[in-house]
């Protein structure tokens, strides 16, 4: 999906690399009809949604049924909302993204390599190590709940990978996170319709 992102270049060759064929677009019916649906972002949560509201997206994106993967930003524009702002976004996802809050050690934003601590399994987590490291930059994350797959630990623990039905979300740059991050992608292309 073109979310105006800095992140959609090299996530489309990500996926090239993987041998998958990308379409980057804005346009909502091309979206509801694609086989597997990434939201890519980077930067504000209030930009982000007034790009969507622009484009009509904020109807289309909750009700996709195929796979759809938010990524970063992405993965924040799935919740209820977000303290950045603070900014309604597209409630696919019950809880409010939370700023990080900055301590000795933990600067915020967050832009490094942490562990992943798995805490079920899911298929987009298939081969993905216990403890396998991937790269962040970000200053929100969401809440540990039922949803998280997976947590990190960065001045308290906060949500790495999370879940609801067909929308998966990850924090961290899977396209930037080495070959962690090349096996989740890959994961992703292989999930079926019905997740």
């Amino acid at each position: 999906m073109d979310s105006g992102g800095a992140n959609l270049a090299s996530l489309s060759f990500a996926f090239e690399r993987l041998g998958a064929r990308t379409q980057v677009t804005a346009d909502g019916a091309t979206i509801a009809n694609a086989r597997r649906v990434v939201i890519p972002g980077v930067g504000a949560a209030s930009d982000a949604m007034q790009r969507l509201q622009a484009t009509g997206l904020t109807h289309v994106l909750p009700a996709l049924t195929q796979p759809v993967l938010g990524v970063c930003l992405g993965m924040q524009l799935l919740f209820r909302g977000s303290e950045e702002g603070p900014t309604a976004c597209l409630d696919v996802l019950p809880d409010t993204v939370r700023r990080l809050q900055a301590a000795p050690g933990h600067p915020v934003p967050h832009m490094g390599w942490n562990q992943l601590e798995l805490r079920r399994f899911d298929p987009l987590l298939e081969g993905v190590e216990f403890n396998a490291y991937v790269y962040f930059v970000h200053s929100y994350a969401a809440p540990v709940s039922e949803l998280t797959l997976a947590s990190t630990n960065y001045g308290g623990r906060l949500s790495a990978v999370v879940r609801r039905g067909n929308f998966w979300g990850v924090q961290f740059h899977p396209e930037r996170s080495g070959r962690t991050g090349g096996r989740l992608l890959q994961n992703f292309l292989e999930l079926d319709a019905c997740c």
